[in-house]
């Protein structure tokens, strides 16, 4: 059901008797409610959009009423989102931005905002206002009657950006909600039930598989209306909790809608046939008493493990007195394999944290603590054993979905990034997102020192304490990224005994994240942060600060992605502030293009390409990941119910 320019009200994306009481897009479908013309995001269609927003704000009063508000609302609802309507709200919005929060929104925000309403990704860079370019989408699109789904990193964004936005909200009559942790059923019903609601994927996509489990997620508007009357009165706990699957607008989208998309949402229970946690334990010690090389070799790159031959035999040796599952070969070498990798592959501050006896899985892409992640096959279990924690108990999947497939499923879909570019293949053919560049509202003034190459661990390190020192010396402050929980806090302790003052940003301080990130523009201040800590959260410079040359940032780490470098970088010189950025790389020399690297000292292009080469094989290998795992999440729909309509 595609709508033109002249949408009709009832083309809207909103429950109803249209679309029903849960509103998603049809599984396998690449149709999606176009809220307007596809021209309207040209260069020249949004320059005549600019126009008309400019034209409507300064036709309208400083001070807009209530009633024209209502009557705004009243149009959308009968005209739909047409341009001239949009640009209307837009100017209201800004109106009423100014007078509730002191902002009004620059062009390139508007034109972010109009990006996403059209179903496509706003690229905008760091600093250049994309939490109030959301909020302006966001407004228009619930002015309208849809419901909306802001989704943020983490759910301190998430709180942060609702709270500084409700006075905003307030004055245009919506309500805004937030989905937070630990939050119960009625508290998510009600807040699901407000006009805008703020929230993390994570949180978004399991209420959404929890919806599927309940059997109600497709019954009729007259049985939600009847379940909403009894939940207000206390006599009903069911219901779903979701509107449907509207509307959403993906701040990070790259993060998420990449990075991420690879981790299986799932949602479990206890399996009446688990095995007691003496099975791990013995598949441990079978596991210990093999020698590397000689009964098996390790895979780092995927992080897996393979038995040799002799470890076959060997393995087969040992399990033949023991009766059970150890019979069967495949049984046994898999689980043998899976406990040798949680004991040589998986590490400790850098794959996982240990807190109160529980292992906490640290997110590859972002390099956040991920509490209640687990690893999946008994790798969790293995991993528990290994640091002496309690093994949590074997789970049964009940449900379980991807991003990828999760926001495929909403009728539109929009968002924004510092970093798309990259990867506007992917999210085409995967989301059918098309990627528009957002020019900024001030030219960019960073400046970037030329790439070193070091190949020697504590070179690398003496480089980058000489860069600190010097960029401290001038009062600038410095952002150190690192690539892992163990590097950063190796690196503080070479800092500590320099005797530089800094602080460290990294999975362990995940709650310190934004007070950390926001003094890290501070006179001579240094910050060691780990990946992408702390994105989301703008490093605004203190006082005097661009006299002195701004932020500079040191890329201290070839991270997985060139976007991720791209982001890291992209801390700097934000709103046209002045600032630098410099890559000191450590080369082990353990691959073709890292011994590359390590002869060739001149020209930088080549040994840059040289660098670059291992990223490029790495984005490869996850894309073909992402790619498998769609289809395996495809193929699991057949098993289980939660895609399923109920009778």
């Amino acid at each position: 059901m595609i709508a033109h320019a002249s949408m009709k009200a009832a083309a809207l994306p909103v429950p109803g008797v249209l679309l029903g009481s849960y509103p998603e897009r049809e599984e396998q479908s690449q149709r999606r409610l176009a809220l307007r013309r596809r021209a309207a995001c040209s260069p020249a269609g949004l320059k005549r959009f600019l126009v008309k927003v400019h034209a409507a704000d300064a036709a309208m009063p400083a001070t807009v009423p209530a009633t024209r508000v209502q009557t705004l609302k009243a149009r959308l609802a009968r005209e739909g989102l047409t341009d001239g309507l949009m640009a209307e709200c837009f100017a209201l919005i800004g109106k009423a931005s100014a007078s509730a929060l002191g902002k009004t929104p620059y062009d390139c925000q508007w034109v972010a905002a109009r990006i996403i309403l059209d179903n496509r990704l706003a690229e905008m860079a760091t600093g250049e206002g994309k939490t109030l370019a959301a909020c302006v989408a966001a407004a228009t699109a619930a002015l309208a009657g849809i419901p909306v789904h802001v989704v943020t990193a983490n759910d301190y964004l998430a709180e942060r950006d609702a709270q500084a936005l409700a006075p905003l909200y307030r004055a245009l009559g919506l309500t805004v909600g937030t989905i937070l942790q630990p939050l119960d059923r009625a508290a998510r019903r009600q807040a699901y039930e407000c006009d805008v609601v703020y929230c993390t994927a994570r949180e978004l996509a399991f209420d959404y598989l929890r919806d599927g489990l309940t059997g109600e997620r497709h019954h009729s508007e007259l049985h939600r209306q009847i379940d909403r009357i009894h939940s207000t009165t206390g006599a009903s706990a069911c219901g779903t909790l979701l509107r449907g699957l509207c509307m959403a607008i993906v701040d990070e989208a790259d993060s998420i809608l990449i990075d991420e998309a690879r981790v299986p949402l799932v949602i479990s229970g206890r399996a009446a046939n688990a095995q007691a946690s003496g099975g791990a334990v013995q598949a441990m010690q079978f596991a210990s008493a093999l020698a590397p090389e000689r009964d098996f070799v390790l895979d780092r790159r995927n992080m897996k493990a393979e038995l040799t031959d002799d470890g076959k035999a060997r393995l087969e040796e040992m399990t033949e007195p023991v009766a059970g599952a150890w019979r069967n070969r495949l049984h046994r070498e898999e689980t043998i394999a899976t406990a040798l990798a949680a004991l040589h592959l998986y590490q400790r501050d850098r794959d996982y944290l240990v807190r109160r006896r529980q292992i906490i899985i640290i997110d590859e892409a972002t390099g956040r603590a991920s509490p209640g992640r687990q690893w999946s096959r008994g790798l969790h279990q293995f991993v528990e054993l290994k640091e002496g924690c309690p093994p949590s108990d074997e789970m049964t999947t009940l449900a379980q979905i991807t991003y990828q497939r999760f926001f495929q499923r909403y009728l539109c879909l929009g968002g924004m990034s510092g970093t798309l570019r990259e990867a506007r293949a992917e999210l085409a053919s995967v989301y059918g997102l098309k990627v528009v560049a957002v020019a900024p509202h001030r030219p960019c003034l960073r400046t970037h020192s030329p790439l070193q190459v070091l190949h020697d661990r504590p070179a690398h390190t003496q480089a980058i304490l000489q860069a600190t020192r010097e960029a401290s010396r001038h009062g600038r402050p410095v952002l150190i990224g690192t690539g892992s929980v163990a590097d950063s806090q190796a690196l503080s302790t070479a800092f500590a005994a320099a005797g530089i003052a800094h602080r460290v940003l990294n999975a362990s301080q995940d709650r310190e994240e934004a007070g950390i990130v926001a003094n890290a523009g501070e006179r001579a201040q240094v910050t060691i942060a780990t990946n992408m800590a702390g994105r989301g959260t703008d490093i605004a410079l203190g006082a005097g600060i661009a006299e002195l040359g701004g932020l500079h940032v040191i890329c201290a780490h070839r991270n997985a992605s060139a976007r991720i470098d791209r982001q890291l970088v992209g801390r700097c010189a934000r709103q046209g502030d002045p600032g630098s950025a410099q890559l000191l790389l450590y080369v082990e020399g353990s691959t073709r293009a890292d011994r590359l690297a390590r002869r060739i000292a001149q020209p930088e292009w080549l040994t840059a390409l040289a660098v670059r080469w291992p990223q490029w094989l790495q984005e490869r290998r996850q894309r073909l990941e992402r790619r498998a795992l769609l289809r395996r999440d495809l193929h699991a729909e057949e098993f289980l119910s939660f895609g399923k309509p109920h009778e």
